[in-house]
């Protein structure tokens, strides 16, 4: 256990500490918050951890999957009294956190798809295979047990990125070559555990999807010409330099990015009053989504930065792709989506992003 430390990015006139804590276990907890965290350690359970796991790439599609069977046996929806990402009380069950009290956590995920000590793969004639080393970070948005990104605060969000910064400078220097913070929200996307969360994937290879957009961006690609020519039509609107809009090439009804006018290659290059405006931004696409939907909405968020070391001309967005294409009906990726990645869109950008803005109310 450490003495928690003064962030060296805070922003929103507050500082932002961390404390370093290893698990029974092995693994490694950081609890972020805006006054230093000093509570001792509860009773905890000493847990197996499984370490395997391998990629392997498929060669028509030039990808690279994870196969980890240990996640077949990840907890799997909780009832309340056990959930795993709870504080853990003096006299409650032992949680993934033990400390009766915290404002953000971040932790090594127990059943990690990728994992640094990743070392034993299978030998296949004509397929590549590697360790899946890397690291799954469980992102933990407070101690309540029921909330979304926007129910929490700005001031919440405010830590939330400050901590993503943080890991990202500590995966990039761990030898991760892409980071990936990311949160899936609602039964529809698959969620196993209901306490708002989110996670972090720092990947040993650059994902396609990822290299496709690097080489975009290296190629000459301006996505703030892209903003410009999307405002004000397809925008939902504009703080602190962060826009708010509807790409005109959306793939997902009602999808909406959020990226900084000038360029920046990701959140640790941000301006403070750009950090700020993405905070709030993050919380008001949230709460319009479930406005609009009239239901806690089913979305996949994450942070679209550069990889390790940076990479040429790239412009950092935070993507959401909602999974609802109208209250009650899902957006299902079906045969021809998924087949040949030529997606079937319902609504037109320029009506999704008049949805959206109509929202606000």
């Amino acid at each position: 256990m450490t003495s928690p430390i003064s962030l060296p990015r805070s922003f929103g006139g507050k500082p932002t500490f961390r404390r370093d804590f290893r698990k029974a276990d092995g693994r490694m907890l950081h609890l972020y918050g805006r006054t230093p965290h000093d509570l001792s350690p509860q009773q905890e359970e000493v847990n197996e951890i499984a370490q395997g796991g391998e990629i392997r790439r498929h060669p028509l599609r030039a990808e690279w999957n994870v196969y980890a069977a240990h996640r077949q046996n990840r907890t799997f929806k909780p009832s309340t009294a056990q959930d795993p990402l709870s504080p853990t009380l003096p006299d409650g069950p032992a949680t993934e956190i033990p400390f009766a009290d915290f404002e953000l956590a971040i932790f090594e995920n127990k059943f990690a798809a990728f994992h640094a000590g990743a070392s034993d793969c299978a030998d296949l004639s004509g397929i590549a295979v590697e360790p899946a080393k890397g690291a799954c970070d469980v992102v933990v948005y407070g101690p309540q047990a029921s909330g979304n990104l926007h129910s929490i605060g700005a001031d919440r969000r405010q830590v939330l990125i400050a901590a993503l910064i943080d890991r990202y400078d500590t995966l990039f220097s761990a030898g991760c070559q892409y980071v990936l913070p990311f949160e899936n929200r609602g039964d529809e996307v698959g969620v196993t555990l209901h306490h708002p969360h989110g996670q972090i994937y720092g990947f040993n290879r650059i994902p396609q999807i990822q290299q496709t957009a690097i080489d975009a961006f290296a190629d000459g690609y301006d996505l703030a010409s892209e903003i410009g020519a999307a405002m004000p039509d397809y925008g939902i609107g504009e703080t602190g330099g962060v826009a708010a809009f509807v790409p005109r090439f959306a793939r997902f009804p009602y999808e909406v990015w959020l990226a900084p006018r000038i360029r920046r290659e990701g959140p640790w290059d941000c301006r403070d009053e750009e950090l700020e405006a993405l905070a709030n931004w993050m919380g008001e696409i949230t709460r319009r989504y479930d406005q609009l939907f009239q239901q806690p909405a089913a979305t996949m968020m994450a942070f679209h930065a550069a990889p390790a070391g940076g990479s040429a001309n790239y412009h950092f967005t935070v993507q959401f792709y909602p999974l609802l294409r109208a209250p009650g009906r899902m957006k299902y990726l079906a045969s021809v989506e998924q087949h040949s990645g030529t997606f079937t869109v319902d609504v037109m950008p320029e009506t999704a992003a008049a949805a959206i803005r109509d929202a606000a109310q």
